[in-house]
């Protein structure tokens, strides 16, 4: 079993940074559907041509454009 080990605070202390969560759509990983969608599009993009690296950028571009259209 392995243990985490925790600085004590004094009750005079004060929280640094708060944490705060986003809802996403219900996707389960914390991507939108329309961030699924695209990141398939450039897939299916950099699957046409061969997966020839160097075009990744311009694959997912290509994707949003056709998303937000």
């Amino acid at each position: 079993m392995e243990t985490i080990a925790t600085k004590p605070q004094n009750r005079s202390s004060k929280p640094t940074a708060k944490r705060t969560t986003k809802i996403q759509a219900s996707t389960g990983n914390g991507a939108s559907k329309s961030q699924l969608r695209i990141k398939e599009a450039a897939y299916y993009k950099a699957l046409v041509r061969g997966f020839t690296p160097g075009h990744e950028l311009d694959d997912w571009l290509a994707a949003e454009k056709e998303e937000n259209q």
